[in-house]
């Protein structure tokens, strides 16, 4: 997969939020920015993308996501909470309509908290919520997070309807 697939993907989803003028939000780990990369190469973003974060350590999450260490008790990073708290907090801290998040662990080795390389999960929070957990079975880290963020459209995708 190549960023031009991405942003192929990434304008009718653009073309919908503009038409019935909603906005978004993005949290994104894993993808590293892609996500929000690929909805902001799509021309007009300004009227839908409110903004986003690469939530990616302790101190991000607690900064730009604003979500403490209290709310976080009994969950841990890179499970299907996780990203639905995440999705809720981007799309309320922002005011945007839709919130989607991505969490998970690129590779090419797992995670700290036991997720092999592959492991993400994508929640969206709006009218529509949806969560899903993605497994690869991948190890290259840049496929990885190039279908991070192709599930993450899709994701969305079927969420607009």
């Amino acid at each position: 997969m190549h960023f031009e697939e991405l942003v192929q993907m990434a304008v009718p989803i653009g073309q919908r939020l503009k038409a019935r003028a909603e906005t978004i939000a993005i949290a994104e780990s894993s993808a590293g920015g892609l996500l929000s990369a690929a909805l902001l190469a799509v021309p007009g973003a300004s009227a839908y993308f409110l903004g986003g974060g690469v939530v990616y350590t302790l101190p991000a999450r607690r900064m730009i996501a604003r979500i403490a260490d209290e709310e976080m008790r009994g969950m841990r990073s890179a499970s299907e909470p996780y990203a639905q708290i995440l999705a809720q907090r981007s799309r309320e801290n922002l005011g945007a309509v839709w919130g989607l998040a991505e969490t998970g662990a690129s590779g090419p080795a797992g995670n700290r908290y036991g997720d092999a390389a592959g492991h993400s999960c994508i929640a969206i929070s709006g009218p529509v919520n949806k969560v899903m957990t993605l497994e690869t079975g991948q190890t290259d880290r840049l496929q990885n997070m190039m279908c991070f963020t192709a599930s993450a459209l899709a994701l969305l995708s079927e969420a607009l309807g």
